[in-house]
């Protein structure tokens, strides 16, 4: 099994590029999706959000207030105690998730999906783990797959996206793209990513061009699992 690690900054695109994957044969896991599940009622990271961040962030039917709870993790300076929770957890369900996948086909290229992992590395050693889930989870994934854009146009992408989710409910763009940037700048720049990974994928174009670069992606990703590169 080939073990990909798919990510890109808020915008990028990498859900499409994981849609894409997943039409051509990979298996892949949204970490998005996983830490949705985990942050339902009665579970365990649910529990733990709601002690740490007080009931606030709770709506009238007993969910977590997302809303909420992003503005306070992000603008009260409180994301990574949010991602400490949230991070272990996922990163447990996405190893068995893998397991799983090997057990069923041993020659499967399985994609994790995930906005954050090199941020995920960088704030365990920032807050001086040097082992453990967090901090060598790069080392759990043979390779590593970053989408890139430019900032505008992953804001532009963000706000509309926005429009999409909220429907008939008005979307401020400037507050949307005030949020936009802040989420940015939580996250390692495009450049610095790049240089980390194994492949890089430009999303500044148009979907037929973005679909192109994938379809050789999963090219050069199948050569390489028949070369070896697999660690499992």
């Amino acid at each position: 099994m080939l073990r990909v690690g798919l990510t890109g900054s808020l915008g990028s695109g990498k859900s499409t590029v994981a849609g894409i994957l997943r039409e051509l044969g990979a298996e892949v896991c949204e970490a998005d999706e996983l830490g949705r599940a985990l942050m339902e009622p009665g579970q365990q990271v649910y529990a733990e959000i709601v002690r740490a961040f007080g009931p606030a962030v709770v709506d009238p039917t007993g969910r977590l207030d997302r809303g909420k709870l992003a503005e306070m993790a992000f603008r009260n300076g409180r994301l990574q105690e949010l991602n400490a929770i949230v991070h272990p957890a996922v990163i447990g369900l996405q190893q068995q998730w893998m397991d799983e996948v090997f057990a069923r086909n041993p020659q499967a290229v399985a994609v994790i999906e995930s906005a954050l992992i090199f941020e995920v590395q960088r704030d365990a050693r920032a807050r001086g783990e040097s082992e453990g889930v967090l901090a060598d989870w790069r080392r759990r994934i043979d390779c590593i797959v970053v989408v890139t854009a430019p900032d505008e146009i992953k804001i532009a992408r963000y706000i509309r996206r926005l429009r999409e989710i909220n429907k008939a409910a008005a979307v401020d763009p400037g507050a949307a793209e005030a949020d936009a940037r802040n989420r940015l700048a939580h996250q390692i720049p495009d450049a610095e990513k790049a240089a980390l990974a194994d492949y890089v994928l430009d999303n500044s174009a148009d979907i037929v061009s973005l679909r192109r670069a994938v379809v050789t992606l999963w090219q050069q990703l199948s050569n390489s699992f028949q070369s070896g590169v697999s660690l499992q």
